[in-house]
């Protein structure tokens, strides 16, 4: 009651014309005004459904979808023409480069002869033989064995003749083959990306090819991804892709994931088809934007999460009281967390999770500005 007194005798004093009694009332009902202790101003934000996007950042070099190597059929020719080079579209079936078709005719010619030759020796024997008078013949019997063994005779000899007529069919078909695979054709429509033919190289199988095709001209990107976030990627993801030089972003989708991480780098690798290459070329460095989730969520600002020996907390402000919250988050999208356990739609969290108050504290709680409510 001391001081109570004492503001009364100053009001006294300083209201010398009020009656005594309403002095005493007036300093009683400012004393507990005083005496109120402030409550200190926090900022909090509200717990809303937001439309949150995960996204993977990726990067990596475009490649062709598929290669297709192209060596010649036949062995052992020098190269006459070329008709194609690097950054020609082809189609199936259209002619590359020809190969020089001299040794093969020579052979073909040769073999011709040869063949002519066996017919024209042949004749003549065959000739001898029916020209030929018998020289004696004793007896019947004698007369049907060797009628006998010439029959024999004229049969292994029609045999032998068909089948070397056979063969001899079988080289000229042979030179043929060879000589059509002088011409050396696109097996697939494409994009050509390497050349290594030239003019007058010998054509062989065993060394590079005389020209690599993209089938389709199909390209993609081979995106490196950390090891973290490959688990997070499947087939048929969108993506948005962007390079230097190119003004507005490209769309993707992931093909494939590779399934394997690279001991070394300890990275994975996605396979992103793109919709429309445009000016991307193979060897191009490109990043990418892969959308793994799209969905609404409850979400607040990531400054709002702190970390416990129960692991994610929120400060929860009810009635102006605040109250510690263990919390279970989801994705992130810029600078909003979704909250998938632990709160509920409306709730206020003070914004800031390193402010200095503790559980139990009493605040002022003040809306941030720009929250969603």
């Amino acid at each position: 009651m001391r001081p109570t007194l004492i503001l009364a005798t100053l009001l006294a004093v300083a209201s010398p014309g009020l009656p005594l009694q309403a002095q005493e009332a007036t300093a009683a009902e400012n004393a507990p005004a005083a005496s109120a202790p402030a409550l200190p101003a926090i900022t909090v934000t509200t717990v809303d459904l937001i439309q949150l996007s995960d996204r993977v950042i990726a990067s990596g070099l475009v490649a062709a979808v598929e290669e297709v190597q192209v060596a010649p059929l036949v062995e052992g020719q020098p190269l006459d023409q070329l008709l194609a080079d690097v950054g020609d579209m082809v189609v199936e079936g259209q002619v590359l480069a020809v190969l020089s078709k001299t040794t093969l005719e020579l052979q073909k010619a040769k073999t011709a002869r040869d063949e002519a030759q066996r017919v024209a020796d042949r004749t003549a024997t065959l000739r001898a033989q029916g020209t030929a008078p018998q020289a004696q013949a004793d007896t019947a019997t004698a007369n049907a064995l060797s009628a006998n063994a010439r029959v024999a005779v004229a049969t292994q000899g029609l045999e032998s003749a068909r089948a070397q007529l056979a063969l001899a069919q079988a080289r000229l078909e042979n030179v043929d083959l060879m000589l059509s695979r002088t011409e050396v054709k696109a097996p697939v429509a494409g994009r050509i990306v390497e050349r290594n033919a030239k003019i007058g190289a010998i054509a062989t199988a065993a060394g590079q090819p005389m020209f690599v095709i993209t089938r389709d001209g199909a390209l993609e990107l081979r995106a490196d991804v950390s090891e973290a976030d490959i688990l997070r990627l499947a087939p048929g993801q969108k993506v948005q892709l962007r390079a230097v030089g190119l003004g507005d972003a490209l769309q993707g989708t992931v093909r494939l994931i590779e399934p394997s991480i690279d001991p070394v780098t300890r990275l994975g690798r996605a396979r992103i088809s793109l919709d429309q290459a445009g000016a991307l070329r193979t060897g191009m460095y490109v990043e990418a934007e892969i959308l793994a989730a799209q969905r609404d969520a409850l979400a607040i600002p990531i400054t709002a999460i702190g970390s416990g020996p129960d692991g994610s907390t929120v400060l929860r402000v009810a009635d102006g009281v605040v109250e510690r919250v263990v919390v279970t988050t989801g994705i992130r999208d810029g600078g909003l967390v979704e909250i998938t356990s632990g709160l509920a739609r409306g709730d206020q969290v003070v914004l800031k999770a390193g402010a200095f108050v503790r559980a139990g504290d009493r605040i002022n709680p003040v809306a941030a500005a720009g929250t969603t409510n």
